[in-house]
């Protein structure tokens, strides 16, 4: 999953580099043979462009350092964490809900990826089946009981062929 994501980082990075280097240079080396930098919209908006594509540039390579930092050996095998698959109990919907727990780029609340940061994923970081989870919302409290525990190395181990050759 992580180098899913890295690859698509390190496009975009390449991308803006591009345009950092390349593009935006002659963009406003053209602006300022206008004139008159003062009232130059197509000088401002370019050095505003540069200034945006420095600001994303730094955060993308800082996201791709925490990224390279994931660990699987650090990933708990019997409690929730990164790449997991949930199932839990919600006590104040009376139903039962599945979440993945992924990283922020690839979250979608509608297909039941949740960040690890988000408010659901942290609190059902570290928690094993049965335990309950407790998580502050807008709406108020919501109280999500782990009825069954997916783990990323249980799927990780799935997918590993045995002796013949036939994954798990």
């Amino acid at each position: 999953m992580p180098e899913q994501i890295m690859k698509r980082l390190v496009e975009e990075i390449k991308v803006l580099e591009r345009e950092l280097t390349t593009e935006l240079p002659a963009e406003i080396k053209r602006a300022v043979a206008l004139g008159d930098l003062s009232e130059n919209a197509e000088y401002h908006m370019a050095k505003q462009r540069q200034v945006f594509v420095n600001a994303r540039l730094g955060q993308l390579k800082k996201r791709m350092g925490e990224l390279s930092m994931v660990n699987l050996v650090n990933i708990p095998h019997d409690k929730v964490g990164f790449g997991a698959t949930v199932v839990v109990f919600d006590s104040s919907k009376n139903e039962e809900l599945s979440y993945k727990l992924v990283t922020s780029e690839e979250s979608d609340v509608s297909q039941g990826l949740i960040s690890t940061t988000s408010p659901i994923g942290r609190a059902l970081l570290g928690k094993k089946v049965g335990d309950v989870a407790t998580v502050v919302t807008p709406n108020g409290k919501r109280e999500l009981e782990v009825l069954k525990l997916t783990t990323i190395h249980d799927v990780v181990e799935k997918d590993i062929p045995d002796a013949n050759g036939v994954a798990k």
